[in-house]
Protein backbone atom coordinates (compact mmCIF):
# COMPACT_ATOMS: atom_id res chain seq x y z
CA UNK A 1 0.00 0.00 0.00
CA UNK A 2 1.21 3.17 -1.01
CA UNK A 3 1.52 6.30 1.67
CA UNK A 4 0.36 9.71 0.82
CA UNK A 5 3.22 12.14 2.18
CA UNK A 6 2.67 16.16 1.45
CA UNK A 7 5.67 17.26 0.01
CA UNK A 8 6.01 20.15 2.95
CA UNK A 9 6.65 16.87 5.05
CA UNK A 10 9.05 14.93 2.45
CA UNK A 11 10.87 17.96 1.18
CA UNK A 12 10.18 21.15 1.91
CA UNK A 13 10.76 23.58 -0.97
CA UNK A 14 13.36 26.41 -0.25
CA UNK A 15 11.54 29.82 0.05
CA UNK A 16 11.64 31.85 -2.73
CA UNK A 17 13.61 35.23 -2.63
CA UNK A 18 11.80 38.17 -3.73
CA UNK A 19 13.14 39.46 -7.13
CA UNK A 20 14.15 43.02 -7.13
CA UNK A 21 13.29 45.90 -9.64
CA UNK A 22 17.25 46.36 -10.58
CA UNK A 23 16.63 42.74 -12.10
CA UNK A 24 14.80 43.61 -14.89
CA UNK A 25 14.57 46.48 -17.64
CA UNK A 26 11.41 46.11 -19.15
CA UNK A 27 8.28 47.59 -17.46
CA UNK A 28 4.44 47.66 -18.14
CA UNK A 29 2.26 49.80 -15.63
CA UNK A 30 -0.79 47.67 -14.74
CA UNK A 31 -4.43 48.75 -13.12
CA UNK A 32 -6.30 46.90 -10.64
CA UNK A 33 -9.74 47.23 -10.63
CA UNK A 34 -12.26 46.85 -7.96
CA UNK A 35 -13.32 43.06 -9.20
CA UNK A 36 -9.89 41.68 -8.25
CA UNK A 37 -10.20 42.14 -4.85
CA UNK A 38 -11.68 38.84 -3.00
CA UNK A 39 -13.25 38.96 0.45
CA UNK A 40 -10.32 39.07 1.92
CA UNK A 41 -9.99 42.55 0.64
CA UNK A 42 -6.92 42.35 -1.52
CA UNK A 43 -6.31 41.14 -4.86
CA UNK A 44 -7.05 37.51 -5.54
CA UNK A 45 -4.74 35.11 -5.87
CA UNK A 46 -5.64 34.41 -9.38
CA UNK A 47 -5.76 37.78 -10.64
CA UNK A 48 -1.78 37.68 -10.66
CA UNK A 49 -1.72 35.52 -13.48
CA UNK A 50 -4.08 37.80 -15.76
CA UNK A 51 -1.39 40.62 -14.91
CA UNK A 52 1.27 38.31 -16.23
CA UNK A 53 -0.66 36.85 -18.81
CA UNK A 54 -0.96 41.09 -19.98
CA UNK A 55 2.45 41.80 -19.00
CA UNK A 56 4.10 39.39 -21.50
CA UNK A 57 1.95 39.73 -24.52
CA UNK A 58 2.20 43.49 -24.22
CA UNK A 59 5.63 43.35 -24.91
CA UNK A 60 4.79 40.35 -27.62
CA UNK A 61 2.26 43.00 -29.59
CA UNK A 62 4.83 46.26 -28.65
CA UNK A 63 7.95 44.70 -29.71
CA UNK A 64 8.11 41.61 -31.19
CA UNK A 65 5.07 42.51 -33.60
CA UNK A 66 2.95 39.26 -32.76
CA UNK A 67 -0.42 39.69 -33.79
CA UNK A 68 -3.00 38.58 -31.59
CA UNK A 69 -5.72 38.64 -34.35
CA UNK A 70 -4.65 37.85 -37.50
CA UNK A 71 -1.18 36.20 -37.43
CA UNK A 72 -0.29 32.58 -38.10
CA UNK A 73 1.57 31.60 -34.41
CA UNK A 74 -0.06 32.08 -31.57
CA UNK A 75 1.84 31.61 -28.11
CA UNK A 76 0.17 28.83 -25.42
CA UNK A 77 0.71 28.76 -21.91
CA UNK A 78 1.99 25.53 -20.51
CA UNK A 79 3.72 26.11 -17.76
CA UNK A 80 3.43 28.80 -14.99
CA UNK A 81 3.89 29.81 -11.30
CA UNK A 82 3.40 31.97 -8.63
CA UNK A 83 5.05 33.12 -5.28
CA UNK A 84 3.49 36.41 -3.15
CA UNK A 85 5.30 38.29 -1.02
CA UNK A 86 3.17 41.41 -0.30
CA UNK A 87 -0.97 42.06 -0.46
CA UNK A 88 -2.35 44.47 -2.77
CA UNK A 89 -5.27 45.99 -2.83
CA UNK A 90 -7.56 48.16 -5.52
CA UNK A 91 -6.75 51.23 -6.35
CA UNK A 92 -3.31 49.90 -6.33
CA UNK A 93 -1.21 50.93 -9.06
CA UNK A 94 1.51 48.20 -10.04
CA UNK A 95 3.76 47.54 -12.61
CA UNK A 96 4.83 44.23 -14.65
CA UNK A 97 8.38 43.85 -15.22
CA UNK A 98 9.48 40.76 -17.76
CA UNK A 99 12.92 39.12 -18.66
CA UNK A 100 13.41 35.73 -20.50
CA UNK A 101 14.87 32.91 -18.78
CA UNK A 102 15.12 30.43 -21.97
CA UNK A 103 14.62 30.82 -25.33
CA UNK A 104 14.18 27.68 -27.38
CA UNK A 105 13.36 26.60 -30.62
CA UNK A 106 9.29 27.55 -29.91
CA UNK A 107 9.12 28.11 -26.63
CA UNK A 108 9.96 31.02 -24.02
CA UNK A 109 10.33 31.03 -20.11
CA UNK A 110 9.55 34.34 -18.87
CA UNK A 111 10.18 35.10 -15.06
CA UNK A 112 7.91 38.25 -14.60
CA UNK A 113 7.07 40.18 -11.20
CA UNK A 114 4.80 42.81 -10.10
CA UNK A 115 5.86 45.46 -8.13
CA UNK A 116 4.03 48.76 -6.63
CA UNK A 117 5.67 51.95 -8.41
CA UNK A 118 8.97 52.98 -6.71
CA UNK A 119 9.53 49.42 -4.78
CA UNK A 120 12.62 47.92 -5.14
CA UNK A 121 10.94 44.26 -3.94
CA UNK A 122 8.62 42.00 -5.97
CA UNK A 123 5.47 41.96 -4.27
CA UNK A 124 4.82 39.35 -6.39
CA UNK A 125 6.78 36.63 -8.91
CA UNK A 126 6.21 34.25 -11.14
CA UNK A 127 6.96 32.29 -14.45
CA UNK A 128 5.25 31.59 -17.99
CA UNK A 129 6.29 29.04 -20.67
CA UNK A 130 4.67 30.01 -23.92
CA UNK A 131 4.92 27.39 -26.90
CA UNK A 132 4.21 29.01 -29.91
CA UNK A 133 1.96 27.11 -32.21
CA UNK A 134 0.30 27.46 -36.01
CA UNK A 135 -2.45 28.97 -35.13
CA UNK A 136 -4.89 26.36 -37.23
CA UNK A 137 -2.62 23.45 -36.49
CA UNK A 138 -1.74 23.88 -33.01
CA UNK A 139 1.60 22.43 -33.97
CA UNK A 140 4.90 23.85 -32.38
CA UNK A 141 6.82 26.09 -34.81
CA UNK A 142 9.81 27.78 -34.93
CA UNK A 143 9.34 31.40 -32.92
CA UNK A 144 9.78 34.14 -36.03
CA UNK A 145 12.78 36.24 -36.01
CA UNK A 146 10.97 39.46 -35.61
CA UNK A 147 10.07 38.40 -32.17
CA UNK A 148 12.67 36.27 -31.06
CA UNK A 149 15.14 39.28 -31.29
CA UNK A 150 12.42 40.83 -29.19
CA UNK A 151 12.66 38.40 -26.60
CA UNK A 152 16.80 37.93 -26.80
CA UNK A 153 16.76 41.59 -25.85
CA UNK A 154 15.24 40.41 -22.67
CA UNK A 155 17.29 37.13 -22.03
CA UNK A 156 19.00 36.54 -18.80
CA UNK A 157 21.98 34.52 -17.80
CA UNK A 158 22.18 32.49 -14.23
CA UNK A 159 24.59 33.86 -12.30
Amino acid sequence: MNTYVPASKSSPAAKPVAYQRKDFSWFSPLTTRWADNDIYGHVNNVMYYSYFDSTANRYLIEQGGLDIHDGPIIGLVVDSGCSYFAPVAFPDALEGALRVAHLGRSSVRYELAIFKPGDQQAVAQGHFVHVFVDRQTRQAVAIPDQLREALAQLLVTAN
